[in-house]
């Protein structure tokens, strides 16, 4: 490589290392550098450097955090949290994984995963609020319930994938890229939560892994904290009018929440038929979850002009402003040429194994920065020549690529990060970004190799 494709890999790390002495948005450093790599090294001028600025990333932000604070301020959100909890019987334990399913029911029948996101999250993040859990674990779990069924047969992205390999005279089985992605995403949210769990328990943590039931009652309504041992609960004791749920606490304790009628306003029912129709308009006319989000918002704002200053306020333009820079910044980076440089040189290392092990990691690293649809793209036919005369197994190559450009998009310079770090409640922003930068290089750094050794190595040592 040369001094003009490594510099500004250089000035990549250097952006984070300043980023986490000093308290300043990693985005405003990756514009400067977006500008000073474009206008010095490659000549553009401002207009052709912003041909990058990732304009749809950043309107979805806008108008998912705009339509859901309205919906957030109006109480329509903790409607439906609540309705989970109620759903599930109070085992609150089991909501994450409601949210986890329903992401991955929605890309598995189509739906592009951001959007995904960005339906589920703003429900997702207000739940682990109220129940006291990280807003880190669900945000994986719904990210990772994204990516689980985002290779389906009718998939963008399953189909994506399908196409390229076709069109290079190879075959693969659509349903097996499927439950590949299905079976890695699930297994990566269950160690989340049970790693969480035992760090939690080591480091006596502020928040739990899959949340309080105690803490889901006593959050304020419509649920109240009467605490009983088992032997003196006598059932009906909510009183008339008023319906009882147990809330089961290790062993001895339990919680018993009082859930009375539940009032529905006019504009809480506004807000519901809001978002039926943006689920219509997005899953089935395949509209911009963007737009539609907004002009949601906007009538939502005629039935409280005060409040949607507060929502314009809410929105999360920090996030934009990180995600922005970056995203702006790799793909000037991308026109350099060094993503497509350290693909070619991966497959000149000349052994098989190894070179699919090292384009894992290259499409790993680069999508947790920039677009994993444009990277697959980009990276899967480089390695189509390679299966074309080794004995390696084309779904497994082709699986293990596919699902190591999604499972690090908990990036939060990603999409899917983006949308869970700007719908996270109740803690402080910086501070969780943090830790999903943390989360991130962890991913990174173990999720490409988990998924080489179970599609690649294993079947090619028992082949």
């Amino acid at each position: 490589m040369s001094m003009v494709e490594i510099l500004p890999l250089i000035a990549l790390v250097a952006m984070f290392v300043i980023a986490s002495i000093v308290p300043i948005n990693i985005g405003i450093l990756g514009f400067i550098g977006a500008f000073a790599v474009g206008a010095l090294v490659l000549g553009y001028d401002d207009k052709e450097i912003l041909a990058s600025f990732p304009s749809s990333i950043v309107l979805t932000i806008i108008g998912v955090t705009y339509f859901f604070g309205m919906a957030k301020k109006n109480g329509t959100i903790d409607l439906l949290v609540n309705a989970c909890i109620r759903a599930v019987h109070g085992r609150v334990t089991v909501v994450p994984w409601v949210f986890f399913f329903s992401a991955s029911i929605l890309t598995a029948l189509g739906t592009f995963s951001p959007a995904a996101v960005a339906l589920i999250s703003p429900a997702a993040m207000s739940f682990a609020a109220k129940a006291r859990m990280s807003p880190l674990v669900m945000g994986i779990m719904t990210i990772n319930g994204a990516h689980a069924g985002a290779f389906s047969p009718i998939s963008v992205s399953g189909v994506l994938v399908h196409d390229l390999v076709e069109k290079n005279g190879l075959s693969i089985n659509p349903w097996m890229l499927f439950f590949a992605s299905y079976g890695i995403n699930l297994l990566l949210s269950i160690l989340t939560v049970l790693g969480y769990s035992l760090l939690a328990r080591m480091r006596n943590l502020e928040y739990t892994a899959t949340g309080s039931a105690l803490a889901a009652a006593t959050d304020g309504q419509p649920f109240s904290r009467p605490l009983h041992t088992p032997s003196s609960y006598h059932g009906g004791a909510g009183g008339s009018g008023s319906s009882t749920t147990l809330l089961t606490r290790p062993r001895t304790e339990v919680v018993e929440v009082q859930s009375p009628t539940t009032i529905v306003t006019a504009v809480q029912k506004l807000t519901l038929v809001l978002i039926g129709a943006l689920l219509v308009l997005v899953l089935v006319f395949h509209l911009p979850i963007s737009f539609i989000a907004i002009a949601a918002g906007a009538l939502l704002a005629f039935t409280d002009l005060k409040g949607q200053n507060d929502a314009i306020a809410g929105i999360s333009w920090s996030t934009v402003l990180l995600v922005a820079g970056m995203v702006t910044y790799i793909s000037v980076l991308e026109e350099i040429g060094t993503i497509d440089h350290l693909a070619h040189l991966a497959i000149t290392i000349g052994a098989p194994l190894l070179v699919a092990l090292v384009l894992c990691y290259v499409i790993g690293v680069t999508s947790a920065f920039a677009s994993s649809t444009a990277l697959l793209a980009a990276i899967i036919p480089l390695a189509l020549p390679l299966l074309e005369t080794s004995a390696l197994p084309v779904v497994g190559v082709v699986a293990a690529l596919a699902i190591s450009a999604t499972v690090v998009d908990v990036s939060p310079f990603s999409t899917n990060g983006a949308l869970v770090l700007a719908n996270a409640q109740g803690i402080e922003r910086r501070a969780f970004y943090r830790q999903l930068i943390i989360n991130a290089g962890i991913v990174v750094a173990l999720a490409p190799a988990l998924c080489w050794t179970v599609m690649v190595l294993v079947p090619s040592l028992a082949g």
